[in-house]
């Protein structure tokens, strides 16, 4: 295999370089002009220079590539909506457009489970409706598994998407890390009863599904959900990683409905003072911990022949060693 993978010097395209390298594939990574790309350079990726808004870029790092992984997106952060169009949207589009043009045999596009929307009764399988919340990385992402599957039908593009779940393990500095940072600093809240599952999924375990994506040619235009059907609790999860980086758990329970509403508060307050700066709790934060997300992944079982492989709750001690011996820095 030679792959290019867009969004490779981020936590999940680390482990996804690591381990095509490990199975001899030729990789390299498009990464943004003055990025770091020293670990992946280090995992034996070669590194080219470029910007997904830019095509003629995608283009020039995608030639001699059979086989592309589009992890790029802007994520987790308060910016304008501008912003998460011009990545999640425009760069999905421009990918797809040089895959057409440099005759690559397989695109796995890398979506997200937020594409269904949230609190839906569950196991959410494949075919459900795509109802993002009024969130601009929601929205975008949906609107990039739809032009992803127009371009599938009208193009023929050779395309796989997957919906990973809330991926977390060693080196996530954005779900992991801030969860055990709240928890160290004695901050972390449980949102409603707590007892709403949590969509956790090891980085690993979607790893290897991305690949079987990749490898599989059945799995040409379908659309695949890549997370855990043994989930844990939020109050379980809170409950766990506060054992293991020696914290007291969480005890304080808010009502879904109260910090809601202070979530619209404070994002509205946010916007008259500072656009840019990211409000102390948001409504996708509040929808994300307290609401109930589950999903199907038979489908992923049957025609992939994906299988998690980590248990939630040993990933999360996995995860709690990096975030120790890093000095419990998130």
């Amino acid at each position: 295999m030679d792959a290019l993978v867009t969004g490779g010097t981020g936590f999940v395209g680390y482990h996804l370089v690591s381990a095509l390298r490990a199975r001899d594939a030729r990789v390299r990574v498009l990464a943004l002009p003055g990025e770091d790309a020293t670990r992946v350079e280090q995992a034996g990726a070669v590194v080219c220079r470029g910007d997904v808004r830019r095509a003629e870029t995608v283009v020039d790092a995608m030639r001699g590539a059979d086989t592309v992984f589009h992890l790029a997106a802007v994520h987790g952060l308060w910016r304008p909506q501008q912003e998460y169009y011009d990545v999640n949207v425009r760069g999905a589009d421009n990918v797809c457009r040089a895959v057409m043009a440099v005759g690559a045999r397989r695109l796995v596009h890398v979506s997200s489970w937020t594409v269904y929307g949230m609190g839906l009764k569950g196991p959410v399988a494949e075919g459900a409706p795509l109802r993002p919340i009024l969130d601009s990385y929601t929205r975008t992402k949906a609107t990039a598994d739809e032009l992803v599957s127009s371009r599938v039908l009208r193009d023929r593009l050779p395309a796989v998407i997957v919906r990973p779940g809330t991926m977390f393990g060693p080196g996530d500095r954005v779900n992991y890390g801030r969860m055990a940072d709240r928890v160290r600093a004695r901050k972390a809240i449980i949102i409603g009863s707590g007892r709403n599952a949590l969509p956790l999924v090891y980085v690993t375990d979607v790893v290897e599904g991305m690949i079987l994506a990749a490898t599989r040619e059945r799995a040409v235009g379908e659309t695949y959900n890549l997370s855990h059907d043994q989930p844990l609790t939020q109050e379980q999860v809170w409950s766990a990683i506060a054992e293991d980086i020696g914290a007291p758990p969480p005890r304080l329970k808010v009502p879904y409905p109260a910090l809601y509403a202070a979530a619209v508060l404070a994002e509205q307050a946010v916007r008259a003072d500072d656009p840019r700066r990211q409000p102390l709790v948001t409504r996708l934060g509040v929808r994300l911990f307290g609401s109930e997300n589950r999903h199907d992944i038979e489908k992923a079982r049957r025609e992939l022949g994906y299988a998690p492989a980590i248990a939630i709750r040993d990933g999360l001690r996995l995860a709690a060693r990096w975030y120790v011996e890093q000095g419990g820095r998130g």
